[in-house]
């Protein structure tokens, strides 16, 4: 009995892999969702602070827009997408953006 082997290359595969991209999450100014919404916002999906909550809702209200938070391309858009849909829920037209960083 004859047995036969062969020579196998191991064939190599060079991926160019890259962290995934940084996303800003941008909040914007309206003239109909209220103060109190975009705090309470601000603390149960972006996890701020009262402080800074209040803070980034003035800077919001006087500059027309802020950065709220920066993350992984999917979370951003996971948070943006929950705070509008918890604003169209309560009526109010709060407008919630991601831009790469």
């Amino acid at each position: 009995m004859e047995i036969k082997t062969e020579r196998t290359s191991k064939s190599h595969f060079n991926a160019d892999i890259q962290e995934p991209g940084m996303y800003h999450v941008v909040m914007h100014n309206d003239d109909v969702t209220t103060m109190d919404f975009v705090v309470m916002v601000l603390q149960s999906i972006f996890h701020k602070p009262k402080k800074e909550a209040e803070r980034l809702m003035m800077q919001i209200h006087n500059e027309g827009l802020a950065i709220v938070g920066t993350y992984h391309e999917d979370i951003a858009v996971s948070k943006a997408t929950l705070a509008m849909s918890m604003a169209d829920h309560e009526g109010f037209p709060l407008i919630v953006t991601t831009e790469k960083v």
